[in-house]
């Protein structure tokens, strides 16, 4: 049984959130709910909670001063709710390490998929008590250490199994049970690209690399980066590169 604490000021949030927390049966229970930070803080050193749920509707300021606040002093998992879809209101939410961020509107598909993650990132490294967090000092280090960090390397890994196939950022999110638009907030914020650049530059460098190494077929190649279309992987490519995919393999032929 995981023990939730709900921060938000509207006390008839309570009963919506009490509802999704019961669909997932005996996982999750909704224990305390605070109106203001200080009444969550004071609960949080009274009891352990494996959750805590932070209302960004109110005001998102005081929402990210409260993350701040409880990353002093534990690692309990943070989700925050409602608010905007900004991405530097995304950006401080990676500071103090929360979990996900999930924007109004909020549906119950996306809270269930959130919880789901919480839980495994539980089972995989079960939090307990009050510890510390050592890296709350820069942002640098908080964005390396933040706990869903690995979810990065994973979509990462996702794209080179299945660059032979139609990829998307939503069909991802959906495969890892993670927030569409803090997923693609976050990947910006760590890679310094776009998923989309990304996948483009996967893509293109295998291109590449078949061109250069083996006898494949131009339209092997297209069909092995996910391209089906030809004329969109002729514009693509050279786009990248500045020259056609049939050009740039006999300049590699004739520098031989």
């Amino acid at each position: 049984m995981y023990k939730v604490l709900l921060v938000d000021p509207d006390h008839h949030a309570k009963e919506w959130i009490k509802r999704m927390l019961d669909r997932h049966q005996a996982e999750f229970e909704l224990e305390c709910h605070a109106a203001a930070a200080a009444e969550a803080m004071s609960m949080l050193s009274a009891q352990d909670h494996q959750l805590v749920l932070i209302s960004m509707r109110a005001s998102e300021e005081e929402g990210l001063q409260l993350c701040g606040r409880i990353r002093e002093k534990s690692r309990v998992p943070i989700v925050l709710i409602g608010g905007r879809n900004e991405f530097q209101l995304a950006r401080k939410a990676l500071y103090y390490q929360v979990n996900d961020y999930l924007p109004d509107p909020v549906s119950p598909e996306e809270f269930a998929a959130s919880l789901q993650t919480v839980k495994r990132e539980m089972d995989e490294a079960p939090y307990s008590g009050h510890q510390p967090v050592p890296w709350a000092g820069s942002v640098q280090e908080a964005a390396s250490a933040i706990s869903s960090a690995g979810i990065i390397d994973k979509v990462k890994a996702y794209v080179e199994e299945a660059l032979h196939q139609n990829i998307t950022l939503k069909e991802i999110s959906h495969i890892f049970h993670f927030n569409y638009s803090y997923l693609g907030q976050k990947f910006k914020v760590e890679e310094k690209m776009t998923f989309k650049e990304y996948l483009l530059q996967q893509r293109m460098e295998k291109a590449k690399f078949l061109l250069e190494n083996t006898d494949m077929k131009v339209y092997e190649i297209a069909n092995e980066v996910g391209y089906t279309e030809m004329d969109w992987f002729y514009k693509k490519f050279k786009t990248y590169t500045g020259v056609s995919a049939n050009k740039y393999r006999k300049t590699l032929i004739i520098t031989a």
